[in-house]
């Protein structure tokens, strides 16, 4: 049994350097993952914020006279109608 301990350390030893590399690529990966996931958070809170901030404020509205266009298309169609 005591064999079998030393020879599992030796292993373990030995494979050490890409066990590490793949826990720091693991670490990163996760890191990664949630940082991506906060901004989203982030965003999506500021995004629903604004929309609910912009349909509070009354909308402006703009009226359009088309007295003067009608006028003139009115003008131009008498003399044809002559």
């Amino acid at each position: 049994m005591s064999q079998e301990k030393v020879d599992k350390y030796k292993q373990e030893k030995a494979n050490r350097k890409q066990n590490m590399k793949k826990e720091k690529v693991k670490q990163l990966f996760r890191r990664a993952v949630v940082g991506i996931l906060g901004l989203a958070l982030v965003v999506w809170l500021g995004y629903s914020g604004y929309n609910l901030y912009d349909s509070s404020r009354p909308k402006q509205t703009a009226q359009v006279d088309y007295t003067a266009i009608t006028e003139y298309q009115s003008h131009l169609a008498a003399p044809a109608a002559e």
